[in-house]
């Protein structure tokens, strides 16, 4: 029997995945089910570029919108919520588009990995988020990378939240993250996931990067930031979204707003580094050429998906 197909739009932060995915829903009678690790919390809607309802022209998005930002939410989570969007959308006869930056999520799908159900340890989280605090991130960088070195290559020495993933995995499974992904990959695959990257002349998307922060200051987000820390009284994971962290900073008065604007296009441009590199590993992947004209890609797509 054939597996039902999912078409999937990935590619780094800035490139026009959204306004893709719009056009190829309408075009494929598609609804979207968002594959963004930021866009899921509620009240953070401009430093995640979350689209807006007139951006969404009436196409059904999913996972968007729906953790409040003092809440955790694992892979393993979003693996299940999406494969029942998934379906959902199956069920209706139209065809799933899913989309997104976070490659890890991605991955998750489109080989159908497992994360176990991790126990939790509160005790240990804030013994290793204390001594970030009085030491920093060097250490446990180290740590992480004797445990898992294949991890630790995708993982910038600055990500404290996927160093503290890796250490805690192995904290309460006593297997690596490698090796968890490893066994699991195994398993069958519910969908013929077809993935496509786009892919955009380097300097060409690093000034859409630095553009799309000029207007995300212009249209309030150091208010969206006030606002979150004035609402939410602890932020697990949402706070250390690019963006948020570096304007928490400068209110904080630890930065400038010159130096909190360029810090945030700092990041944000090796962020986009780094999830070209993550998508390049992936041998399955179809790359598009962000610059061409939105029709031409549709029609590729539709192509190389055989779906009319």
């Amino acid at each position: 029997m054939q597996k039902p197909k999912v078409i999937v739009i990935c590619g780094p932060t800035a490139s026009g995945k959204t306004a893709l995915s719009i056009e190829l829903a309408k075009k494929v009678n598609g609804e979207i089910v968002s594959c963004d690790s930021m866009q899921i919390y509620k009240d953070m809607n401009i430093g995640t570029a979350k689209p807006t309802k007139e951006e969404m022209q009436g196409i059904k998005h999913y996972l968007l919108d729906f953790v409040l930002p003092n809440k955790r939410y694992s892979v393993a989570e979003y693996k299940k919520d999406a494969e029942s969007a998934i379906e959902e959308i199956i069920k209706k006869g139209k065809t799933p588009i899913v989309v997104g930056g976070t490659g890890l999520y991605i991955d998750a799908l489109i080989y159908g990995i497992e994360y176990p159900q991790i126990e939790f340890d509160e005790k240990y989280r804030l013994k290793l988020e204390k001594k970030v605090e009085q030491e920093g991130l060097d250490e446990l960088y180290e740590q992480a990378k004797q445990i898992d070195e294949q991890a630790i290559q995708k993982i910038s020495p600055n990500d404290k939240k996927r160093i503290l993933r890796i250490l805690e995995i192995y904290h309460s499974t006593g297997k690596n993250k490698t090796e968890i992904e490893a066994i699991s990959r195994q398993n069958e695959i519910k969908y013929n996931y077809i993935v496509f990257a786009i892919n955009m002349d380097r300097e060409k998307l690093y000034e859409r990067i630095n553009k799309r922060v000029d207007f995300m200051i212009e249209k309030g987000l150091v208010q969206e930031v006030k606002s979150l820390l004035e609402k939410y009284d602890q932020f697990p994971t949402a706070m250390q979204g690019l963006g948020y962290k570096e304007v928490k900073e400068y209110l904080q008065n630890q930065i400038t707003k010159e130096e909190m604007i360029n810090k945030i296009k700092q990041e944000s441009r090796r962020y986009a580094k780094r999830q070209i590199t993550w998508f390049k590993k992936n041998k399955q992947t179809i790359w598009i050429n962000g610059l061409e004209n939105i029709d031409d890609n549709i029609k590729f797509i539709e192509k190389e998906s055989n779906i009319e």
